[in-house]
């Protein structure tokens, strides 16, 4: 069991340093788009392009690692009120019976959609530049799949009493660890 919790946990850790890296990229192509309309006028073609896939892969990769370091929204103010050990049995629950479905079958079908745009060579219709799609999709799938992992770890954390509802996170900036 602690081999599964300490995977997932490092598999969040290191989304979570992919996380940053893709949001330098993102930040230097938009500097890059910024001159290039700008200063030389003559914007590229991928810059939105490359902007939304960013951003999304931005996000999913990073939603395992803001999990695991308790750094999202918590609405607790009745929850709070319960004891210690009550609150850790309705996380668990919800984390292992409502959340972990839900979000395995977006990982699930995302998956599905990966696949097919490589089989395909799908690429975006609507833009002039006409990437391929399969290695955003395929990005956003192992987003989700990283956070069905953590949520299965969160909630076994709290069905074991070993995680604490708001316990204050571990630190989550660029500098590393706290």
């Amino acid at each position: 069991m602690t081999v599964l919790l300490r995977g997932c946990d490092a598999l969040a850790e290191g989304l979570g340093w992919v996380a940053r890296i893709v949001t330098l990229v993102l930040i230097g192509s938009m500097l890059y788009e910024v001159v290039a309309r700008y200063v030389f006028n003559a914007p590229t073609m991928w810059a939105f392009d490359i902007s939304y896939m960013l951003n999304g892969v931005l996000f999913l990769l990073g939603a395992a690692y803001a999990l695991k370091h308790d750094a999202h929204v918590r609405i607790d103010f009745l929850s709070q009120k319960f004891p210690l050990r009550v609150q850790q049995g309705i996380n668990a629950v919800v984390y292992l019976l409502v959340l972990l479905p839900l979000v395995g079958a977006f990982s699930w079908i995302a998956t599905g959609k990966a696949y097919r745009a490589y089989l395909t060579g799908a690429v975006e219709e609507v833009s002039p530049w006409a990437p391929l799609m399969w290695p955003f999709y395929g990005a956003l799938a192992l987003g989700l799949w990283a956070m069905t992992l953590q949520l299965l770890a969160e909630g076994i954390k709290f069905a074991l009493g070993q995680a604490r509802p708001g316990a204050q996170p571990e630190s989550v900036g660029l500098g590393g660890e706290g």
